[in-house]
């Protein structure tokens, strides 16, 4: 009996036999080219190059490993966005998001398209949370440039004529317009033509 309590403390010991940081990397690339719904644990544990007893043993359920893949993604390949409001003025932090958004989405490492935009447009009820911490995490980015833009104004960077909730508000469905016509197919040389058409028109 005792030799054999040793030997189970030797197996729950032992090292895991894949790498949890490479196993999300490919966790993240499946999601973000099939979304939540579209994208089945044999999808996952293929990729990851895991069985499913592991996948649940390292990282939960599929709603747990999305999450951890989302912020995977937050702090990725999606961190331009917060590096951009530390921009020095409004303008700048603006064409940094939207060229940003344009790398972001034509990438060709990357999937088309963006995971916070396209991971849960069609979702059923079953997957009801991800699609509202989807939307949550899009309504703090922009939360997050508004405020930046709020303090802009405040200090004669922006136009006293500018409204940074409705400007916030357009950027943001510009950068996931961006996101959605390149899931969609489109190539990078039109979606610059939208990049720079924007930043023409913005009263910044």
């Amino acid at each position: 009996m005792g030799m054999k309590r040793v030997k189970t403390s030797k197996r729950m010991g032992r090292p895991r036999a894949f790498d949890l940081g490479r196993a999300l990397d490919r966790a993240l690339q499946v999601f973000w080219r099939k979304g939540y719904e579209g994208s089945s644990l044999s999808d996952l544990t293929k990729a990851m190059g895991i069985n499913r007893p592991s996948l649940y043993a390292a990282f939960g359920d599929k709603g747990a490993l999305f999450r951890k893949a989302l912020d995977r993604y937050v702090n990725g390949p999606a961190a331009y966005m917060q590096e951009a409001l530390k921009a020095p003025t409004a303008r700048a932090v603006v064409e940094r998001l939207l060229r940003g958004a344009l790398d972001l989405n034509t990438a060709p490492r990357n999937p088309g398209g963006c995971l916070m935009v396209q991971g849960a447009l069609a979702c059923g009820e079953a997957s009801d949370a991800v699609r509202r911490e989807l939307a949550a995490c899009r309504a703090a980015g922009e939360a997050a440039l508004r405020r930046r833009l709020q303090h802009a104004k405040s200090t004669g960077d922006l136009s006293t004529d500018a409204d940074p909730a409705h400007l916030a508000r357009y950027i943001a469905t510009v950068i996931y317009g961006i996101a959605v016509q390149a899931a969609g197919g489109a190539t990078r040389d039109p979606l610059q033509h939208v990049v720079e058409t924007t930043l023409r028109t913005l009263p910044l």
